[in-house]
């Protein structure tokens, strides 16, 4: 038992990293998964890197998507798409 006890503040510490660090990391890689499969034409978006335009076509098999902008048309991972900028200009409607 006065093993265990010396090996508990170690044990805590795991804990509140998980809880705090790693679980809301895995949250958050699920959601941008999940974002980026309901992707569809003619929604705005916005990418990580500032660019702001318009999905216009969608490939499943390279997970890719073409956005157009004013500048042109561009081809983007869905990766690349900002998950918090584009909902700010698609707001979800809120569920009854």
């Amino acid at each position: 038992m006065e093993g265990l006890g010396q090996f508990f503040p170690l044990i805590l510490i795991f804990v509140v990293a998980y809880f705090f660090m790693i679980r809301p990391q895995m949250k958050r890689q699920k959601d941008e998964k999940k974002f980026a499969e309901a992707l569809k034409k003619g929604d705005k978006v916005i990418t990580k890197s500032g660019m702001h335009g318009k999905v216009v076509e969608l490939y499943d098999k390279d997970n890719s998507c073409i956005i157009e902008t004013m500048a042109g048309k561009l081809k983007f991972d869905r990766s690349a798409i900002s998950m918090e900028g584009s909902r700010k200009l698609n707001p979800v409607p809120a569920k009854k």
